[in-house]
């Protein structure tokens, strides 16, 4: 074993987080891999290292989001102050986490508040590779939040995530367009000519290329990574291409963080149904990235 050390979350603890910790963990890649600080509550299936308190099925959904929140807070201190050098996180339950008292839409998000730092999601696989230039918003809010500004940033952070901890030294990038055809002149919207095709010029993009075409392209080799305009048609494409195998990644913090493609299933939970496939694919990513 390695001199490193990850944290990883136990997620939501009615959901699978637990189950496929424990799977993860059993894995002979994985535990080799470095030491595992598991976070969590107490009493799921999953013995913790840092326990954040006490849990038992009968708990409220809040009580499971407070959990969740605290155990990633916890991981954050611990990657802060060099204890880990990056952490992993099982799936959480959005409306939990708030109703437990964490105002954020996702991980993302938190994880951005928590070190004050700008970031961007990815989802990768041995495939593919999409970052998102917005994430958890309602789609009518997608047109105004795509400025040139935010194709900056996120092209910023995409290039040197995939620098600094992939080794692609000129990463190939290129971004999808926001309206169908790349709005074929303007028939079909202006904001892929008048902002996204000069941020694209402006920040070495190949693009803006119409999302039904440029994920193939990728698909093929032509790009290391694309940036989508807004969540549903990049994470569509990336898990259509690479379900249970994809890995999500927060580009531009200060450690790795990674965790699977997929949420808590709730309805499965404590089945022994769950397919670990991600969870594994994310640890063994975290601590390949880290040992860099």
């Amino acid at each position: 074993m390695t001199g490193l050390a990850l944290a990883v979350t136990l997620g939501d603890p009615r959901g699978i987080g637990p189950e496929i910790v424990r799977t993860a963990l059993a894995d002979p890649q994985v535990a080799s891999a470095c030491r595992w600080v598991v976070v969590g509550p107490e009493g799921t299936e999953q013995p913790v290292a840092e326990s954040v308190g006490p849990w038992h099925a009968r708990m409220s959904a809040a009580n499971a989001g407070r959990l969740a929140g605290r155990a990633i807070e916890r991981a954050v201190a611990l990657a802060q102050a060099g204890t880990v050098q990056g952490i992993v996180t099982a799936p959480i339950d959005k409306h939990a986490l708030h109703a437990g008292g964490f105002d954020f839409p996702g991980h993302t998000e938190m994880l951005a508040a928590l070190t004050g730092t700008d970031v961007a999601m990815m989802l990768a696989s041995d495939r593919l590779r999409v970052v998102l230039a917005t994430t958890h918003l309602p789609l009518r809010d997608v047109p105004a939040a795509v400025t040139a500004e935010a194709i900056a940033r996120v092209a910023a952070t995409t290039r040197s995530g995939l620098q600094r901890w992939f080794g692609i030294a000129a990463p190939r990038i290129a971004l999808a367009a926001l309206n169908p055809h790349a709005g074929d002149g303007g028939r079909f919207g202006t904001e892929d000519d008048t902002i996204l095709a000069p941020a694209a010029r402006a920040n070495g993009l190949v693009g803006p290329l119409p999302a039904d075409t440029v994920f193939v392209r990728a698909l093929r080799g032509e790009f290391d990574a694309v940036i989508a305009p807004y969540h549903d048609v990049g994470m569509t494409a990336v898990k259509v291409a690479s379900f249970g195998a994809a890995v999500n990644i927060t580009l531009g913090l200060p450690f790795i963080r990674t965790s699977p493609d997929h949420g808590t299933a709730l309805d499965i939970a404590g089945q022994g149904k769950a397919d670990a496939g991600s969870m594994i694919a994310a640890m063994r990513l975290a601590a390949a990235i880290a040992a860099r």
